[in-house]
């Protein structure tokens, strides 16, 4: 199966991404374990971490050209939200 692409996305406390897709399904990414990674390291800053937005035609979230996450990884690893 091919996963939806993303609708929406919102960054929510403790470093949690609340997104949505087309399908209007909605899971939970939890982006703390990423945190160590060296690419990842800059959303350690709430702030910046808050600025993710969608990437164009919505196969990623992104907040700079550097850091981003695929649709694939957020539906496959996202907890589903009822």
């Amino acid at each position: 199966m091919n996963q939806p692409k993303i609708h929406a996305v919102r960054a929510t406390e403790n470093h949690q991404l609340l997104v949505e897709f087309e399908n209007h399904e909605k899971r939970q990414y939890d982006v703390k374990p990423l945190l160590n990674n060296e690419m990842f390291a800059d959303l350690k800053n709430v702030a910046f971490f808050k600025n993710v937005k969608i990437e164009q035609g919505g196969y990623a979230v992104s907040w700079n050209d550097d850091i981003d996450i695929s649709e694939y990884e957020l539906w496959r690893n996202g907890s589903i939200i009822s």
